[in-house]
This record gives C-alpha cells, sequence and structure tokens, in this order.
C-alpha cells in the first residue's frame, strides 16, 4: 500500500499545522504526520486535564476545514525507502508514502542529565511531569519541586499547581543577574512579559540547582544546592528539566546538515537537502512563535509562494531574537556535568553507570564497550546526557527509527532501505 503527497510535513506541532495551511492555498496535495492522536505537539498537548488555548483550537479547525490536507494521527516514521519516499506505521497498518517535498517539524525533547537517585520512581522531567498531567495524572495534594533550566520550569509549575499539587520549589540554575537582565528585556516581547508575571511563583530561586534525590523504593526528598548552600526539601514528585534537544534524528537520516545540534536551514528554512526544509524548534529554540512562523515560511516556501514567505521575515527575525536572549541566558553551568557519580546510571534502558563511560573516545565506542544508549529508547534519554557530559555527537540514526511490525517491514521487500 502506498501513497503521495506534493508535500509531506512530519510533525503537527504550531510549526506542522502552520506550515500546512501556509501551503494549503495552493491547491497542492498535503499530508500532515504526527504520532500524537490530536495535532499541537507537546506545547499543545490534549487530554483530559489539558486546557488548549483559542489559537490552538482554531487552527485544528481550520485543519480540519482543508480538503487538501490529509492528516494522519497516531504515525512514526519508520525508514527511508527512496529518495523522496518513507516507510511510515500507525496502530493499523503500514504504508509508503512518495512526496515532492518535505517540511521537518519534528520538534525537540527535554534534556535529562543524571544525578544521583535520578532513576527513582517519582522522578520525571518537567516537560515529562507536564504531559503526564494533562494526560490524567492525579497530582492533587502532592509536594512538588522542580528543577532545572528554563521558562518550561515555570509552565510546569503552573499546571501541576492548577490541579491541586503544592508547589514547594522551582530551582532554576541561572544566576539572578542573568535572570534579572531577561525579565528587563522582555518589555520587547509584551507578549511574553505578560506570560512571565502570570507564571511566576513565590517559590522559584535562582542560582540553584539539584544535587541528589532522595529515597529508598521511591523518591522521598531532593538535596539542592541553593545560592551556596545545601538544602533538602521532602517532597513527593521531583521534575527535572535542562532545557530541549532537537530533534534531528530523521532530518540527519534523510542527509540535512546540522549547525550544532539543530538542523540547518536557510532564509527560506531550507535544509541543505533540496526539496527538504524544517521549521520550528528542531532547527533551534524560541518559543511557540518563533516555531509558527518558520512553519508559515517554510509552507510558502514549499509550494513556491516566495512573495507571502517573504513577508513573514521580519516578524521571524523579532521572534529570533527573542530566541537569542532566551538561550543566553539559560545556558547551562558547567556544574552540571559533574553531578553524576561513578555509580550513577547514565543509561537507564541498559543499566549503564557513568563509571562504564569515562575514558571512552566517542559515542560509537562507548555503545560497543557498554551497550549504552541500545536499549529501548535507543538513546534519545541518554544520547543528549552523554553528548551534554561528553561532548559526544550521536550517530547518524539506522531503520528503522521506531519499534514496527514484520507487515510493515515487508512494505520494503521490493525497495532497498536507505
Amino acid at each position: 500500500m502506498s501513497e503521495s503527497a506534493d508535500l509531506l510535513i512530519i510533525g503537527a506541532g504550531p510549526a506542522g499545522m502552520a506550515a500546512a495551511l501556509a501551503a494549503a492555498r495552493s491547491g497542492a496535495r498535503i499530508v500532515l504526520l504526527d504520532d500524537n492522536p490530536l495535532p499541537g505537539g507537546q506545547i499543545w498537548r490534549d487530554g483530559p486535564q489539558a486546557s488548549l488555548p483559542n489559537q490552538a483550537r482554531q487552527m485544528r479547525e481550520q485543519l480540519h476545514a482543508c480538503s487538501n490536507i490529509h492528516h494522519h494521527s497516531g504515525t512514526r516514521v519508520i525508514a527511508c525507502a527512496g529518495p523522496k519516499q518513507l516507510l511510515v506505521e500507525d496502530a493499523d497498518r503500514g504504508w509508503l508514502i512518495d512526496y515532492d517535498k518535505l517540511i521537518l517539524c519534528t520538534g525537540a525533547r527535554e534534556l535529562l542529565l543524571p544525578f544521583p537517585g535520578w532513576t527513582l520512581p517519582g522522578v520525571t522531567g518537567a516537560g515529562g511531569l507536564q504531559a503526564l498531567i494533562k494526560g490524567g495524572l492525579p497530582v492533587n495534594g502532592e509536594r512538588l519541586v522542580i528543577a532545572g533550566s528554563g521558562p518550561l520550569l515555570l509552565a510546569s509549575a503552573a499546571t501541576a499547581r492548577h490541579n491541586g499539587a503544592q508547589v514547594l520549589r522551582i530551582a532554576e540554575q541561572a544566576k539572578t543577574i542573568a535572570v534579572a537582565g531577561f525579565i528587563a528585556q522582555l518589555p520587547r516581547w509584551p507578549h511574553k512579559l505578560v506570560q512571565a508575571f502570570t507564571l511566576f511563583d513565590r517559590h522559584y530561586r535562582t542560582a540553584s540547582h539539584v544535587v541528589a534525590a532522595l529515597g529508598n523504593e521511591r523518591l522521598e526528598g531532593v538535596r539542592l544546592q541553593q545560592q551556596g548552600k545545601f538544602v533538602e526539601v521532602a517532597c513527593d514528585r521531583l521534575a527535572c528539566g535542562f532545557g530541549l534537544i532537537p530533534n534531528t534524528q530523521l532530518g540527519q537520516a534523510l542527509g540535512c546538515d546540522l549547525d550544532g545540534q539543530a538542523l540547518a536551514v536557510d532564509s527560506w528554512q531550507t535544509t541543505s537537502r533540496a526539496d527538504h526544509y524544517a521549521a520550528g524548534e528542531c532547527t533551534g529554540f524560541g518559543g511557540s512563535e518563533l516555531a509558527l512562523v518558520e512553519g508559515t515560511i517554510a509552507g510558502h516556501a514549499a509550494v513556491g509562494d516566495v512573495a507571502a514567505a517573504t513577508r513573514w521575515v521580519p516578524r521571524r527575525a523579532r521572534w529570533q531574537g527573542f530566541a537569542r536572549v532566551l538561550n543566553q541566558t539559560f545556558t547551562l553551568d558547567p556544574r552540571l556535568k559533574v553531578l553524576a557519580q561513578p555509580d550513577t546510571l547514565v543509561c537507564r534502558c541498559e543499566d549503564v553507570p557513568y563509571s562504564a563511560l569515562v575514558g571512552h573516545a566517542d559515542w560509537r565506542q562507548a555503545k560497543l564497550a557498554s551497550r549504552c544508549g541500545m536499549g529501548a529508547c535507543q538513546g534519545r534519554v541518554c544520547g543528549g546526557a552523554v553528548q551534554h557530559l561528553f561532548g559526544w555527537q550521536p550517530s547518524v540514526p539506522r531503520p528503522p527509527f521506531s519499534p514496527a511490525r514484520i507487515e510493515t517491514l515487508l512494505c520494503l521487500e521490493d525497495t532497498p532501505v536507505l
């Protein structure tokens, strides 16, 4: 079974939705793939305890109203099957999609750094906790500590507090002067200034970071280094997030170049591979506003409407300015690289401790010696951690990119996999 598209968009977060709507006016046949049940990505994740903004609802309605946009939910890319052909799978079947143009809107994932006790039940990522709560996790009455870096900490705390959790501490590793400087620049983006005041929590502390999660069978408390002093806080749940890592694996598999950790793009959001574009947080971080603008430019450019794309360039420059300030403010302190002890697990899937990785030259050598990154998550968690800790560049992924059924893989029987 196969399908064809004039424009294939991978990822239905803000960037992917904006790209599809921008391109739809051309009349092109657009196929939009996403592994979530509904469009919105992580930032507009739906669920029984989610509160979607009006913009997300409106964009969903617009997507549904466009007859030339075909949305496949719960769908993952399994392999690159040809120069412009992907093997994909949903809950019911696997099939091949041929395309003329492609836009990658694969988003980002949390950077999780290892520290003693981080594998205890009750410890999650900051964004992970937010997703769990939106999905129905009860947190009413629970004592919560959130640690790490960036605005996601405040957003996660607000979600938890709204659902009845008691937020005891928000530990931001950035220095006080850096955060103060960030706030001083927010009037350049009034919406962000209002958002900052809305999310502010009196338990927010700068120059603070997690040292260890405490407990035996499950989390009982957390040890923090707070402005040079060690403090311990008893809690039921700890959520840690140290920023985001662009999801570039599919782009790399397609032959797209990187710019640092993100996919490299030009002024039209074109990657190094012709007819392949990228937008949103797989190209760098700047929030949903920048993702929406980049997606719109990519969508117009992919269908050849350069004039329409050009009109969005000044707005992109404005939000790129916000992204630069954001990323400079929340640069990670080098001390976070030495949180792990020799026996601290780095790869949770394969039970690989920090001591088993020290001394290796690169990611490949460490994998061969320790199986780090060869478990169920295929390095999606530990890959980012070892890149931050040791500077290792993860290998280009090989298919299948996700677990797949035999029936799906049989679609490749007569097709050489790239």
